[in-house]
């Protein structure tokens, strides 16, 4: 065939493009969903469940903030179904508008106080809707950067996406800080808590303007030429890869418990147990989301030259090892929590930079999409949905030891699980 014959070339995505448009959506759905665990903290348990004590309320708070985690698997299958069956771009746009809308009505309703018990109810709805969009943009974030990635590159470009993490994590808690900088607790509560809820329309329409110049990536566009294409990818998953599920989920069961501990449930604890002033207590969460995201890219260059295997089973005995200091560093001065949150988001940005990799690993092209996202989403439910309840509920009935037990028992499961999984499927 001679090349006037041949068909035209698609335009290929350059590697900026590709690494913007996975880092920039990743950043504004978790900054969506790390404003919401700030405010479950810090706001919530005044404003939709007044009537009960402090710690009831406290745990009513984040039974809501729970909610999102078992809503994500749902969107995982649904996300991940459409973007195996149409596309990555399309369904990255649509999971970012769901997560954007849920964020911005949440900054709209009314409280307890003016509605009644609608307040909580329409909480829990959009905490839904919350969950419901992450479900679908991770895996499509980590997909767009992994699938893009040449020979040798996936564990470095499967980075950025996880960037969105701590940079989500450092605005959310950054806005909250400078909040309190310019009003009183009582304006924080009355109205200023609803400003980074609403004022995530603009990170919004950022995100869409990026996304919607990309187009699909090279490996999914194969298995569209080559009519691979499966019609349930959800029925595929359950039939051929149940073994890659389930591993999948227990090997990112310690970076979801270990990221709760050391941020949401953290926070409280300053707060509502050490009584530290809010400011003080974000400020300590800032200069964590900052460890956090320097240690991602270092894990990333680790896992080129070691393998992203053998960094994950080292960050995961180093992770069990700290569940021993735990309780020391957390009831001790306020130098050792500082010193504890540092120490957990570097372990943190260890393990995370490279566990979208990791999970995306086992799946073929065809059914990735789905498979990623339910694995991540299966691993939130049980390793981040009861997080902060339960390290609460421990330190609350047995002591800080016991949040340890916790966190060591989960990086124990890890291990077994990333052993248990072959070098080609983490």
């Amino acid at each position: 065939m001679s090349t006037a014959a041949a068909p035209a070339s698609k335009p290929v995505n350059s590697p900026a493009q590709v690494l913007l448009a996975s880092l920039i959506g990743t950043t504004i759905e978790f900054f969506d969903f790390y404003v919401y665990a700030t405010a479950a903290v810090l706001v919530f348990p005044a404003l939709f469940f007044p009537d009960s004590d402090p710690t009831s309320a406290l745990l009513q708070s984040f039974a809501t903030f729970s909610i999102a985690f078992f809503a994500r698997p749902i969107g995982a299958i649904v996300f991940g179904h459409f973007g195996d069956r149409i596309g990555r771009k399309t369904t990255l746009v649509a999971a970012l508008l769901t997560m954007g809308i849920s964020t911005v009505i949440i900054g709209c309703l009314p409280s307890y106080h003016q509605i009644g018990i609608l307040a909580p109810l329409l909480l829990a709805v959009c905490r839904f809707g919350q969950g419901f969009g992450l479900g679908g943009e991770w895996g499509g974030a980590v997909l767009l950067a992994t699938e893009n990635a040449p020979p040798g590159k996936r564990s470095w470009y499967g980075m950025f996406p996880q960037l969105g993490a701590p940079i989500g994590l450092l605005l959310s808690s950054g806005a909250f800080w400078i909040l309190l900088h310019f009003m009183s607790q009582d304006d924080l509560l009355s109205w200023g808590w609803r400003v980074p809820f609403i004022a995530s329309i603009v990170l919004i329409a950022i995100g869409l303007w990026v996304r919607l110049s990309i187009t699909e990536t090279p490996e999914f566009q194969k298995a569209i030429d080559k009519e691979e294409r499966v019609k349930v990818p959800l029925k595929h998953i359950f039939a051929r890869h149940k073994r890659s599920l389930f591993l999948g989920t227990f090997v990112a069961l310690v970076t979801f418990v270990l990221f709760y501990i050391g941020s949401a449930y953290l926070l409280s604890y300053n707060v509502k147990i050490r009584e530290m002033n809010f400011i003080s207590a974000l400020e300590i969460q800032i200069f964590g989301s900052i460890a956090f995201g320097i240690f991602i890219p270092l894990s990333a260059l680790l896992a080129q030259k070691f393998g992203r295997r053998e960094i994950l089973i080292v960050t995961t005995v180093l992770i069990g090892a700290f569940s021993f200091i735990l309780p020391s560093l957390m009831g001790g001065s306020d130098l050792n929590v500082f010193i504890f949150s540092m120490s957990a988001m570097a372990l943190m940005g260890m393990t995370y930079a490279l566990i979208g990799t990791a999970l995306a690993a086992p799946f073929p092209a065809n059914v990735r999409y789905t498979g990623a996202s339910l694995t991540f989403n299966f691993a939130g439910i049980v390793g981040a949905s009861l997080a902060p309840y339960a390290a609460t509920w421990l330190q609350s009935n047995f002591g800080l030891a016991y949040v340890g037990y916790y966190l060591l028992l989960a990086s124990v499961i890890t291990l077994i699980c990333i052993f248990a999984s072959g070098k080609d499927e983490v």
